[in-house]
């Protein structure tokens, strides 16, 4: 009777079946079998010991602003979080007097 009883097959989840595809993380890059080791990231203001970022250096801002004039998130630049905030609040006031462009040029 234990025999009769029909259950629905299980799936296979996509992660368990079949090798890993090649990607970011802990892939192996080439034959020698080595991860990519990604340096970690320090501030440039807190290395600089820079407390103060003033909105009228904008040679300074740009670095932090992309092409198309979005500010770069702190994850890409390595900036911490207290200079991240500074940072944009510096940005958003030189574009408000008209230092920095708020959109790129098409």
């Amino acid at each position: 009777m234990a025999d009769e009883t029909t259950q629905a097959p299980r799936q296979e989840s996509s992660s368990s079946s079949g090798p890993r595809p090649a990607g970011r993380g802990g892939a192996s890059n080439g034959p020698g079998g080595r991860k990519f080791f990604r340096r970690k990231k320090v501030c440039k203001f807190c290395v600089e010991k820079i407390d103060a970022i003033p909105y009228r250096d904008v040679r300074t801002l740009q670095q932090f602003v992309a092409e198309r004039g979005k500010i770069v998130p702190r994850r890409l630049t390595g900036v911490c979080t207290r200079h991240q905030r500074r940072l944009t609040r510096a940005i958003k006031q030189a574009r408000n007097i008209a230092l920095l462009p708020f959109a790129a040029r098409f």
